[in-house]
């Protein structure tokens, strides 16, 4: 693996020097660099590899804390390290829980200063170790988890950061945009990853067995209890249980579900006696937690005991770059379930998947290749056969490279694609509101309905969304 750098962050050149000097001759095998602003450290974790940060708190500009959000969120693995003074301990502290992996005083001790980037050196190279080899287990580089997006390379590094810890995970997203697959993903990279990962969808379990399905039962607890049953927390002990749809639960069961992670007991339904599980917990929503929060629908103690650690998959219109990349692997999936040899596709079938909106996100793309490749007769999948099977509202609107059409169709469909990207992210910003939709965009009331009509919207999933 390729060597990585050590940096030092300091506004006072003198102790930055000095700090400089020191670390050369303990760790003459790297190379170490040396910045008196945040800004310029910053640029460097963007140029090169950085595996240990060491970075005064308070800085002009970009101060410590900044610098170092903004580091890890560029490489999750990187160990920060924290230089202070004593009177701004407790603040290195806190750096502590937003991220950091150790802090040191000033005046600084150089065996302190040694032992402590000595262990840090070893614990990013571990943790590179790990990722590396996790991956060839797999049977794929970490070349291969690459998306041609900058948001899900940023998402898969927050994926492996998260997964080395044992921490509670919310994911956050639309419905259909991959919040599982991250949930998945997190395991399989986890120290749990040989345990059992079980799902659970919340809202399809009836309120009156949900809690029966999570903690279990014993003998008579209910009618029709004719056995003792563990529940989904027993069964996943020593492993992860992915929660869909957290935000559905309602507030008894949530009660019941605090109390969990407070301190890992499950009592089974009619039973005195309590069980301890070791479970992770990672938990999926495509809903606006603090606003139920406000509606005082969701209680505020459950959403930060499982808001410890938090990913958010953007939309599929956010990240369209990923779509041909998407269809691919789609396609081998959907040959490998079918039993059919591999299939090609013309590149202007891609070009026009990669335009469209998708507001059913991941999950309708995968629908939409799924039915490509039924109907395909063995031959490469071309914007005809699109034609044929595509069910949205501007079915037969593929545009081929080798089938001109005429200007203004061609302008019709590009306004049409723009005008539903357009107002499907104003609808989400005003929860359907079409007044509001109006005062924002500059169109006329009217004007805007006659879109909505043209393009056959639903606006009432926006207005949904605000309801729940």
């Amino acid at each position: 693996m390729k060597a990585f750098s050590i940096l030092v962050v300091d506004d006072d050149t003198d102790f930055l020097n000095g700090i400089i000097r020191h670390l050369k001759k303990q760790f003459h095998t790297f190379d170490i660099l040396g910045f008196t602003s945040g800004e310029a450290a910053l640029s460097a974790c963007h140029d090169r590899e950085i595996g240990v940060l060491l970075s005064d708190l308070r800085m002009p500009g970009i101060s410590g804390h900044e610098l170092m959000t903004k580091a890890l969120d560029h490489n999750p693995y990187m160990c920060v390290i924290m230089i202070t003074g004593f009177a701004t301990v407790e603040n290195a502290v806190q750096s502590l829980k937003a991220g950091a992996w150790d802090f040191i005083t000033k005046p600084v001790e150089r065996q302190t200063l040694f032992h402590t980037v000595e262990r840090a050196v070893q614990h990013y190279d571990l943790a590179r170790e790990n990722q590396r080899l996790k991956c060839l287990v797999s049977g794929l580089t970490p070349e291969d988890r690459q998306w041609e997006s900058r948001a899900m390379n940023q998402v898969q590094e927050k994926i492996s950061a998260v997964a080395v810890t044992d921490y509670t995970v919310l994911v956050t997203g639309e419905s259909g945009s991959g919040k599982e697959f991250v949930a998945r993903e997190i395991h399989r990279l986890s120290r749990r990853s040989t345990a059992v990962c079980h799902a659970l969808n919340c809202p399809a379990i009836p309120e009156s067995l949900l809690e029966s399905e999570l903690f279990g039962h014993v003998k008579g607890a209910f009618t029709g209890a004719e056995r003792n049953r563990d529940g989904f927390f027993m069964a996943a002990d020593k492993g992860t249980l992915i929660l869909d749809e957290i935000g559905e639960i309602s507030l008894p069961i949530q009660a019941k579900l605090l109390k969990f992670l407070q301190d890992k007991e499950v009592k089974p339904v009619g039973s005195s006696r309590s069980k301890t599980a070791d479970v992770r917990i990672i938990a999926l929503t495509n809903q606006d937690l603090p606003g139920k929060i406000q509606n005082k629908t969701f209680r505020e103690d459950l959403y930060y005991r499982l808001n410890v650690l938090s990913v958010h998959v953007p939309p599929l219109r956010e990240r369209q770059e990923d779509i041909p990349l998407l269809v691919r692997r789609f396609m081998i999936r959907t040959c490998r379930e079918m039993d059919l040899d591999p299939m090609e596709i013309d590149p202007a079938a891609i070009a026009w998947l990669a335009r469209q909106p998708w507001p059913g996100n991941v999950r309708e793309l995968l629908n939409m290749v799924r039915r490509l490749v039924v109907f395909s007769s063995s031959g490469p999948i071309d914007p005809a056969l699109i034609r044929l099977v595509d069910t949205s509202p501007d079915a037969g609107g593929a545009i081929s490279a080798d089938t001109p059409v005429l200007y203004k169709h061609a302008k019709k469909q590009a306004l049409d694609i723009f005008s539903r990207n357009y107002l499907t992210q104003l609808f989400e910003h005003t929860h359907g509101n079409i007044s509001e939709t109006a005062r924002i965009s500059g169109l006329e009331r009217a004007s805007i309905q006659k879109i909505i009509k043209r393009l056959n919207l639903d606006i009432s999933r926006f207005r949904h969304q605000k309801n729940d």
